[in-house]
């Protein structure tokens, strides 16, 4: 099966503090993999050097088999049309409506109708379960909870192949947060993309039924199912599993 992502001997750092070192990381088609670590382990940082807002000092990103230093735009171009991203606070343009928020992506494309453009924004509403009217909606209207499917909605705009997440659950109430990893769930499935989400809330990642990628002692200590590195043995997977649920 193609690696979808894979990076290779990465080496991050901010000034004299190494972030990530020697670190490998690979991820199937169709695979949905939670990110965890602690505080300051690189989280964040591995999920831009995913996207390309960062570089590592040195290492190999590919993203589907394109190395995120190849020179050529096109070819760079391409990649990003095949992912989107979800950001922890939604982070929706204030000034935009709903629907011109999910617009926003398809218009970059600068290869659609207005009426096309116009159709894909209500399906996308339709897929994050979200009515009509709300594409007048402005951000400030939205709830914590429509925010987030608006976001993903934005996301899902112009179809990637591989979907980023970062804490999609932050900020949600119990029942909310339960809602929208069914939502993640039943979209994965019938549409196949491939998800990476860093998050800390262990409900999340029983909900999605991922597997785990612990980012521990500057590199990813531990990949596979949930059980199995619920039972590795590390001080971070103790402290964050305890006694397993699974």
């Amino acid at each position: 099966m193609e690696n979808v992502i894979e990076m290779r001997g990465i080496w991050s750092q901010y000034q004299d503090v190494v972030i990530h070192r020697d670190l490998a990381f690979q991820v199937a088609a169709g695979e949905v993999v939670a990110l965890v670590g602690g505080s300051g382990s690189g989280k964040t940082t591995l999920l831009r050097e995913i996207l390309g807002l960062l570089k590592p000092v040195r290492g190999m990103v590919k993203l589907f088999g394109v190395d995120l230093s190849d020179p050529d735009p096109m070819r760079q171009r391409n990649i990003r049309q095949r992912l989107g991203m979800l950001f922890q606070q939604g982070a929706l343009f204030s000034a935009l409506s709903v629907f011109d928020n999910i617009a926003f992506p398809l218009r970059e494309l600068k290869r659609l109708d207005e009426d096309w453009v116009r159709d894909l924004v209500h399906m996308k509403l339709q897929m994050v379960e979200l009515e009509p009217h709300h594409a007048q909606l402005m951000p400030a209207e939205l709830s914590g909870g429509m925010i987030k499917r608006v976001a993903l909605a934005r996301a899902l705009a112009a179809e990637p192949e591989l979907l980023l997440l970062d804490e999609p659950t932050a900020g949600l109430d119990p029942v909310r947060s339960r809602n929208f990893v069914r939502l993640i769930k039943d979209l994965q499935k019938s549409i196949g993309f491939t998800v990476v989400l860093v998050t800390h809330d262990l409900e999340t990642i029983e909900g999605l039924g991922s597997d785990v990628a612990v980012l521990a002692e500057q590199r990813i200590l531990v990949k596979g199912s949930l059980e199995a590195v619920a039972h590795f043995d590390h001080p971070f997977t103790r402290q964050f599993f305890g006694a397993p649920s699974v």
